[in-house]
């Protein structure tokens, strides 16, 4: 990363083509306040509008932004990800396109990193999202924290000022499975959070929906965490434990000759379970194994297939 550039501000974009100039224009006005010395890179998610387009536009008339346009959509956080592997800031202010993280919160972000914290989080204290989001989204973080071991916040998100040593460490992880969140918790560094306001979506509705939250939960916890693979270890003496007991009172119980009649009925309903039990953990090994694949093959977290303003 390069001194030349103080703060680089990296937004994912996806189906956000009426709100680049506007976003484009509050991130300068809020970021002049605090250094010339400033990049915006909106990288292009793959979306089925023209937000490429708009994000063309601006960049012919502001040469401080870099456009990226991924070859396809690979998701928020692999967007995220080709962002800060160009990023040359000595700060980085990661943000959302929708205009919920507010450019004009920035400042507020910086002065506390000032104060000499590696990382500043930005904590949505009250949440403008509807009832069902902001309930599915405290259910997610907080069985997210559990399963991988972390501290999960689900007032907090993307939305933070990071120093460009926690950046590098970041960009270090080239795991396929990607969550910004989590990568934060992991690297460690100083880190604090401050209250900032949260607005209304500028234009459009959220891209996430129940089922890509859980598919998202279900693949960041395998990718970060072993904790399945302890609880069904957990699980398995729990039930070995059982049975043994079970096997000795009925032991003690057919001796003193309590067993008139034997039944099928027990017999088949423990096979089932069993049966599934075994099922269950074989499919728990077999995610593992898969993500094991996926990262021998090597392939590239995103690809890019146009670029503007930006040579790197």
């Amino acid at each position: 990363m390069s001194n030349d550039i103080h703060i680089s501000i990296v937004s994912p974009v996806y189906k956000a083509e009426k709100i680049i100039p506007e976003l484009v224009k509050r991130i300068s006005d809020s970021i002049s306040k605090i250094t010339q010395k400033y990049e915006i890179i909106l990288v292009e998610d793959g979306g089925p509008d023209k937000s490429w387009e708009a994000i063309n536009n601006v960049c012919k008339t502001n040469n401080k932004v870099k456009g990226i346009k991924l070859s396809r959509n690979f998701g928020q956080h692999y967007a995220i990800t080709a962002g800060l592997d160009i990023a040359k800031g000595d700060w980085v202010v990661v943000m959302d396109c929708d205009l919920q993280d507010q450019p004009e919160e920035i400042e507020k972000l910086y002065k506390k990193a000032m104060e000499g914290f590696d990382i500043v989080l930005a904590k949505r204290m009250q949440r403008q999202d509807g009832f069902l989001k902001r309930s599915t989204s405290k259910m997610f973080y907080r069985f997210l924290g559990y399963m991988t071991e972390t501290e999960q916040d689900s007032s907090i998100a993307n939305f933070g000022i990071y120093h460009k040593k926690a950046i590098e460490a970041i960009t270090q992880m080239r795991e396929q499975i990607r969550f910004f969140p989590t990568a934060v918790q992991w690297v460690g560094f100083k880190k604090t959070s401050i209250e900032i306001e949260h607005a209304l979506r500028f234009e459009g509705e959220s891209s996430y929906s129940l089922k890509k939250l859980m598919t998202l939960g279900f693949n960041t916890i395998v990718a970060f965490s072993e904790k399945p693979l302890k609880l069904v270890v957990k699980l398995g003496i729990f039930i070995a434990g059982i049975s043994f007991l079970s096997a000795v009172v009925l032991i003690v119980m057919a001796l003193n000759g309590k067993f008139t009649v034997t039944g099928w009925s027990s017999l088949i309903i423990s096979i089932c379970f069993f049966s599934g039990l075994i099922i269950f953990i074989l499919g728990i090994i077999g995610l593992y194994l898969s993500r094991v694949f996926n990262e021998v093959k090597g392939r590239p977290l995103y690809i890019i297939s146009e670029k503007a303003n930006s040579e790197s």
